[in-house]
């Protein structure tokens, strides 16, 4: 049976919930809810697993803040013997337009910590995730509030149908593969 490790990207405490930058815990929390998974505190993350489709899906919430999100990546990789190609990283985007979703196989942390982190644990860009656009509708000098910030409450509905499809996709990769997710949501 395949095994997918399911990583949303985001820090722990309130102050951080349904902020731009938790976009990936918020991810990762409406595909548990979907195929009823519940989480419950372990090493380096907050963790759920199922059997969907025959898949397992294994999903973490990383508890080390966004910063240090590849120690718990590694660590869960290894825990549960996943290669690099079966993980799934979704995380907030400032180069893209709000809502815009965009799967890669590979790339740069284009300057994210998160995804820095990330690359020096697993020693590799190459690492599929997805990407969730926040959008950059920030003054100079405040991308540090704007990332940290609320969602506008124009965006909430807009947001809410995004995320269901964010959570297609992670349907997608898991049973169809990169290469059809790509093609299949990457133009849309």
């Amino acid at each position: 049976m395949s095994k997918y490790l399911i990583v949303g990207l985001g820090n722990i405490g309130k102050e951080y919930e349904h902020t731009r930058h938790n976009i990936g815990f918020d991810v990762v929390d409406a595909l548990a809810k979907e195929i009823d998974v519940t989480f419950d505190i372990a090493r380096l993350a907050i963790y759920g697993k199922t059997t969907f489709k025959g898949k397992q899906f294994h999903i973490i919430k990383p508890t080390t803040y966004m910063n240090l999100s590849g120690k718990a990546i590694k660590y869960w990789m290894n825990e549960l013997k996943i290669p690099v190609e079966n993980i799934f990283v979704i995380v907030d985007d400032l180069a893209l337009p709000f809502g815009q979703l965009r799967v890669r196989g590979k790339g740069s942390d284009a300057g994210h910590n998160g995804l820095k982190s990330i690359q020096e644990e697993l020693l590799t860009q190459d690492y599929p995730r997805l990407k969730f656009g926040i959008g950059n509708d920030f003054p100079k000098g405040k991308q540090v509030d704007y990332v940290l910030g609320k969602w506008k409450p124009d965006q909430e509905i807009e947001l809410k149908l995004r995320i269901d499809v964010a959570v297609g996709i992670i349907h997608s990769f898991c049973t169809t593969g990169l290469m059809n997710t790509m093609s299949t949501f990457n133009n849309k």
